[in-house]
């Protein structure tokens, strides 16, 4: 008795799964497409290889950096006889130095709040006024002529600041003593204009270009549907600005100011220009004397020794570490306020 088990022709080979989809790639047999290979064009390989080497040669020179200032600042440091961080007096080339950096801290910190807290303000407001108030035939020379400040060099404003700025700077202070002289934070003594407060009236003109540019390119950014619905639902040109423009700029005030901020705490020659430097701390901003990183290793390279070479290289250490320190800060704020800033819309 025959008990074989006759199988039908075809069934023990894969059923037809129909022609191959488009493109080539035939399917699993279970039904499925097959994963499609991903094709790298040469020219997509350069580019991602050219960025990734621009931001690694961008952390290596920020690393060679630090390591060249660390470098030459531990040997000064050693053999200081001063606190360097509380000394208030810069004796570099004796022998051991002494030398501290105290009144630098304190000039420079004062001198770029002052600048901030000047132009921010102003700049936002030039920046709205270009953005959404000024028609477009004065908006366009205007933004023009702001692009141009930018541009000037920092020697230029240092002349105008001391030919121009410090003369004319005498009928404000007294306005100050007469009414605000009694904190003693604004008193005066008389005298030439050459103080902190009068370098922070000359950084303030120095990066406003920098703030209002940065933030009326973001203003000119803002959805134009969030205005729209704004004033289709009544809302008020300044409630508009306040509702949308504002909250969406956010982040990008914080950059530019934090661009701002950069350039005021290494401005070197216009400082150097209009300050009367002196290693003491003065309570009054109005008073003459201070100084500030930047002034003092431009006022004092050409006469230092090796070691004082070296103390100057220290006190751009910390200048260093503490414009990355603004600048990280700036990063976190702007991390933890992104979703307020209405990018993701």
């Amino acid at each position: 008795m025959d008990m074989s088990i006759h199988t039908p022709p075809g069934a023990g080979a894969p059923r037809d799964q129909g022609p191959a989809p488009e493109g080539g790639t035939p399917p699993h047999q279970d039904g499925a497409p097959a994963p499609r290979r991903t094709v790298t064009h040469l020219g997509d390989r350069v580019f991602r290889g050219l960025s990734r080497g621009s931001g690694i040669t961008l952390l290596v020179i920020m690393a060679a950096i630090a390591v060249f200032l660390t470098y030459r600042a531990v040997g000064v440091l050693m053999i200081n006889e001063g606190n360097f961080l509380t000394s208030f007096q810069w004796n570099a080339n004796a022998n051991p130095p002494d030398f501290g950096i105290a009144v630098l801290v304190y000039g420079t910190i004062i001198s770029s709040v002052i600048a901030m807290v000047i132009a921010v303000p102003i700049a936002v407001g030039i920046a709205l006024f270009i953005s959404h108030y000024a028609p477009r035939r004065l908006a366009t020379p205007l933004a023009y002529v702001i692009d141009l400040l930018a541009a000037v060099p920092s020697i230029v404003y240092g002349l105008w600041g001391a030919l121009v700025l410090v003369p004319h700077l005498g009928g404000l202070y007294e306005w100050f003593d007469d009414f605000f002289g009694w904190t003693g934070v604004l008193s005066y003594q008389g005298g030439a204009a050459r103080s902190l407060f009068t370098v922070g009236i000359l950084l303030a003109i120095m990066i406003l270009p920098i703030v209002t540019n940065v933030s009326r390119e973001v203003f000119l950014q803002v959805p134009k549907m969030h205005e729209e619905a704004a004033l289709a639902l009544g809302a008020t040109r300044w409630e508009v600005i306040r509702m949308s423009v504002l909250p969406f700029g956010r982040s990008g005030i914080i950059s530019a100011s934090m661009l701002g901020l950069g350039r005021a705490l290494g401005e070197t020659m216009a400082v150097a220009t209009v300050l009367s430097p002196s290693f003491t701390i003065i309570v009054s901003l109005l008073d003459p004397g201070g100084g500030t990183f930047a002034q003092n290793i431009a006022s004092k390279f050409s006469e230092a020794s090796e070691q004082g070479r070296d103390a100057l290289i220290a006190s751009g250490l910390v200048l260093f570490v503490i414009t990355l320190l603004v600048n990280g800060g700036a990063r976190a704020i702007i991390a933890r306020r992104k979703e307020y800033s209405g990018a993701n819309a």
